[in-house]
């Protein structure tokens, strides 16, 4: 079955490694600023921690979903990659959803549990979105290294752990801008301009580390006419940065203004850095080991999910667009009578 000339074998493998990506950089983006939002809550005062957590409430379950049809689509269209990156990456993974459960169970039953268990759970709150961005940032560097467990790549991977989990943290705090008042605003902008040095150092070491990993990499970024077509990209991603400062800078002067953009903008800069490590890459999912094609189901087994992932894909874009639109605004008080 072939599709604008190239055969299924061809077509289908990189139209499921290209809906398993836009996945994920949903995932990272939407639960990214949540699990942010969780990491800072030990730096506000109690009641800035409920609208805090209020400001995530209709959205961090349903931003979850993304890992959900990630890791399935891994595992129904790539289950040959899907083994090697699970069992390499098997602890963290276990961490990450340690951390996941421990999130989720505490954000329900810091709302319905006894006043004085109020705080514990505050505490499980944070500590489950601590665990669960640090074992993604781990496993983020680990993969980069090729999922090869040494001194070095283990240390790269521990220090893309800190750095992811800053990042989250800045988009947190970006997210807080638009949904907070009064104080509460007032210390997101503070806490963005604090993370966005994180979030400069994690893409910084990244971009500096995936293209040393292999040669391939490097001739794909350094060689021929790629190094000329390739140049937007840091160039934009530079002009983001100086963009989210700037606005942070006006924001602190006036916070009525632009409260929306470092959150965009922080957004951009994920898209881009996500695309030109899908470049770096590409073909392998599993980096120098298999390819998109090498691991691939058979066609026909892709043609019948494919088919599947097109209803599943539009109804969870849709009730995503719903929740955001209907509690747009600022965060109101999270209550369940």
């Amino acid at each position: 079955m072939e599709f604008l000339g190239y055969p299924a074998d061809q077509w289908l493998p990189f139209t499921f490694a290209a809906l398993m990506g836009l996945s994920i950089l949903i995932y990272v983006c939407l639960d990214g600023f949540d699990l942010g939002v969780g990491v800072l809550v030990p730096l506000a005062d109690e009641a800035e921690q409920d609208r805090m957590i209020a400001s995530i409430g209709p959205f961090w379950d349903a931003n979850e979903t993304w890992l959900v049809l990630a890791i399935g689509l891994l595992l129904v269209a790539f289950p040959t990659a899907h083994g090697a990156i699970l069992t390499a990456l098997y602890l963290p993974v276990a961490i990450m959803l340690l951390g996941l459960i421990l999130r989720g169970v505490a954000f329900e039953f810091r709302v319905k549990a006894p006043y004085k268990w109020k705080r514990a759970w505050t505490w499980a709150f944070f500590a489950g979105s601590l665990l669960t961005s640090l074992a993604q940032g781990y496993m983020l560097g680990l993969y980069i290294m090729g999922l090869i467990s040494t001194p070095l790549t283990i240390g790269f991977a521990l220090l893309c752990a800190v750095f992811l989990t800053v990042g989250y943290s800045f988009i947190g705090a970006a997210w807080l801008i638009g949904k907070a008042e009064g104080d509460l605003q007032s210390k997101a902008v503070n806490w963005c301009k604090g993370g966005v040095w994180g979030l400069i150092l994690g893409i910084g070491a990244i971009s500096l580390a995936s293209p040393f990993v292999s040669t391939r990499i490097f001739d794909k970024w350094f060689t021929g006419p790629s190094l000329i077509y390739l140049a937007p990209l840091p160039i934009i991603s530079g002009l983001l940065i100086v963009y989210i400062w700037s606005a942070l800078r006006r924001l602190s002067v006036n916070p009525n203004k632009e409260i929306w953009g470092p959150f965009v903008a922080a957004m951009a800069l994920f898209a881009l850095s996500f695309l030109g490590m899908a470049y770096s890459f590409y073909p392998y999912v599993v980096p120098e080991q298999l390819t998109i094609y090498e691991s691939a189901s058979a066609p026909e087994a892709l043609i019948i999910i494919l088919v599947g992932t097109l209803f599943v894909l539009p109804t969870i874009l849709a009730y995503t667009a719903l929740s955001y639109y209907l509690f747009r605004g600022k965060a109101t008080e999270l209550r369940y009578d």
